[in-house]
């Protein structure tokens, strides 16, 4: 092969793989709906995000980028890493104060160097910037606010279009800084679900999306009030500002946008864990609560959803989930 061919991004085998989209049938007993999983927490790097990572670092590599920067709390991190040694760039992450140690140590061992700095993580992101200005060859990779990303992410719905037996009723999905909902709506509106509303869920004190709806302010960003710590147990939700252009998709598409406490989300992991013997992480468990805390039953209820028979929930990833914090926190919470 032409070595000028070679190095065409769209010429490389993807680095994420194509998950299954399953039908729970526990879900389903709980919700009287059909509830179907895509299970993105089988990505081998732990979450969705090696989808969208792994674009921008391809296209990155071609146009002679040396080493990636990204500041990450987790999920983004562990794609941008794995990625980066595939490529066979180098790679530094830049991670909060509030990222757990055991999380650097997974990112170590794809051979990135990982640089504590920020109480939150836009403050990893600002010195993350900076760094990537001072040297040469150096690429800064947001991890959520860039149209790459989402180009990537759009490809799960591409797949569970096929997969499906059924179009979905709704689609559901954790919301952080936007990137998987932009990806996904970007997918929605490729496969012809335009018409089909999407529920963003977050938690409370994570809920950058949430508090920019209620403020009205659908073009800008918005920083969450005290959140100079995000506090919350689901740390991968924990921007304290989301993409400015999930905010302009609300005049676009139907979002819903929906809260549930650290308990319900802890609960869903527990509870899913034990339903099908894969483990989340409470980010994850905020889009799982749908069903396990009722959210879409009570949506129709009030009559914000019509009559769902079908349900399709990005299972988003479980990159920091152990039997150790899951344990921990099962017992904070008295579950």
């Amino acid at each position: 092969m032409d070595s000028s061919v070679e190095k065409k991004g769209l010429e490389r085998k993807p680095l994420y793989m194509v998950t299954p989209t399953i039908q729970s049938g526990p879900m389903t007993k709980i919700a009287g709906f059909k509830v179907f999983l895509k299970l993105e927490n089988l990505q081998q790097p732990g979450s969705f995000k090696i989808r969208g990572l792994s674009n921008l670092c391809v296209k990155a590599a071609d146009e002679g980028c040396l080493r990636i920067i990204c500041p990450s709390g987790g999920s983004a991190g562990m794609a941008a890493a794995y990625a980066a040694r595939n490529l066979g760039l180098k790679c530094t992450i830049v991670i909060p104060e509030t990222t757990p140690s055991s999380v650097g140590d997974q990112m170590r061992n794809e051979g990135t160097d990982v640089i504590v700095q920020g109480s939150v993580w836009d403050e990893s992101n600002e010195y993350a910037k900076q760094l990537a200005k001072s040297h040469d060859g150096y690429t800064y990779v947001h991890p959520f606010d860039d149209p790459d990303i989402w180009e990537g992410h759009a490809s799960m719905i591409l797949e569970a279009a096929e997969q499906l037996p059924c179009r979905p009723d709704v689609v559901v999905a954790s919301v952080g800084g936007g990137g998987l909902m932009n990806g996904i709506l970007h997918g929605m509106w490729k496969v012809g679900w335009n018409d089909v509303p999407f529920v963003a869920m977050e938690t409370e004190g994570a809920n950058c999306f949430n508090a920019s709806l209620n403020a009205g302010k659908k073009s800008l960003f918005l920083l969450l009030p005290g959140m100079k710590l995000v506090r919350n147990v689901a740390k991968c939700l924990g921007a304290l500002t989301c993409s400015s252009t999930s905010l302009e998709y609300t005049s676009k598409h139907k979002i819903i946008s929906q809260l549930v406490t650290d308990k319900q989300a802890v609960h869903a992991c527990l509870e899913f864990a034990d339903d099908h013997r894969m483990l989340v992480q409470p980010a994850c468990g905020a889009s799982l609560s749908t069903v396990y805390s009722g959210v879409i039953n009570q949506l129709q209820a009030e009559e914000k959803l019509p009559k769902v028979s079908s349900a399709l929930i990005i299972v988003c990833g479980g990159s920091i989930a152990s039997l150790g914090l899951l344990n921990k926190l099962k017992e904070q919470f008295s579950l």
